[in-house]
């Protein structure tokens, strides 16, 4: 079942946005996403981690963890980009 779990994280992450925590257990029924995140980067995928707020309307809601799937080198590149 973990296989299936990370490569639906995978489908999710593939097109470039910002997806959080709450979105991947909320619509994915994915218990642990920062478990298949770690497991994904252990096999080579480039994946960043932000804390932000999880309401992007308000930045004194709590944190927490936003994903995104960027090529190898671009990681300086990585900027904030909400898919609101």
């Amino acid at each position: 079942m973990k296989t299936i779990q990370r490569q639906k994280i995978l489908d999710l992450l593939s097109d470039g946005k910002l997806h959080s925590t709450l979105e991947m257990r909320n619509e994915m029924f994915i218990m642990s996403p920062a478990s298949r995140i770690l497991e994904l980067k252990a096999e080579g995928h480039n994946i960043i981690t932000e804390d932000l707020p999880a309401n992007p309307n308000n930045p004194d809601s709590a944190k927490i963890a936003w994903y995104k799937l960027v090529g190898k080198g671009q990681e300086k590149l990585f900027e904030v980009s909400r898919r609101y």
